[in-house]
């Protein structure tokens, strides 16, 4: 003989359990939008199964700290899809600050790439899924070996998390705090891709001077026998001697990153 809901769980309905399940919808889709497009989280090495699974885990441990204080039934009103785009424009906006800080260290690589004439050694990057030069790939895996390390991954969760006490659901901030915010990671990573990228540019820079006065005086020598293979040697000898000095501008660019994204959530709670 089949048996009701009510008689299987006592005191739980079924309009109880539509309204636990929205409840969870509605705390999950802000950790799940920055899931999808913060760096590491995002990358394609990572399954989507996988990205599932972690949102999933992660947004039962909110959903138990920060329970919803909001009526479900406003989902269905012009206001409850309001909130729901709120929550993916905070979320898409947290991990897309992330993302573009840490373009950072693309962009250096290509820049040096570009300089040192490597650029035409490129080949799918397994993060992004493009085809990038070499030399950007691996200052960017750098950076994500970094990230790790020092658990910024952790840290960017745990910020997330906190962001349901001072902008809970529900909340309507003004959306020029998340395009200010966007804005300034912009200005920020190019300003960090030009730290990065400036002593071995420079040294290049030097490298081709001489170079190019070595065959002014000697013009039957030919550039490309010699200019190329010295430019390129120059180049790595001079990023082997900077891992280290690239190891702390990382850190320091993880640690802006961070605290970037900390400012720009607690803007949304004046906006």
């Amino acid at each position: 003989m089949e048996q009701s809901i009510n008689e299987i769980i006592p005191g739980l309905g079924l309009q109880n359990i539509i309204e636990i399940l929205l409840a969870f919808f509605l705390t999950s889709i802000r950790l799940s939008a920055f899931i999808i497009a913060s760096p590491f989280f995002s990358a394609r090495f990572i399954m989507l199964r996988v990205r599932i699974i972690i949102a999933f885990v992660i947004s039962i441990v909110v959903f138990s700290i920060h329970p919803l204080d909001l009526d479900t039934q406003v989902l269905t009103s012009a206001y409850g899809i309001a909130v729901i785009f709120k929550e993916i424009a905070i979320g898409v906006t947290a991990g897309l600050i992330l993302s573009i800080m840490f373009s950072a260290a693309s962009l250096a690589g290509e820049k040096i790439a570009t300089s040192a004439g490597l650029s035409y050694a490129a080949q799918v990057d397994p993060v992004s899924g493009v085809q990038t030069p070499v030399v950007s790939q691996i200052l960017y895996l750098f950076l994500i070996m970094i990230f790790l390390t020092v658990n910024g991954h952790l840290v960017a969760l745990r910020i997330i998390i906190e962001s349901y006490n001072f902008i809970p659901i529900g909340t309507l901030p003004a959306p020029t705090a998340l395009i200010d915010g966007g804005m300034a990671a912009s200005g920020s990573m190019f300003l960090n891709a030009s730290i990065i990228m400036m002593p071995v540019v420079l040294v290049v820079l030097l490298i081709n001077v001489a170079i190019g006065i070595i065959t002014r005086s000697a013009p039957q020598l030919n550039l490309f026998s010699f200019g190329f293979p010295i430019t390129m040697l120059g180049t790595f000898i001079v990023l082997y001697f900077s891992i280290s000095n690239l190891g702390f501008a990382f850190s320091d660019l993880i640690d802006s990153s961070l605290d970037h994204l900390m400012t720009t959530l607690e803007s949304l709670k004046d906006g």
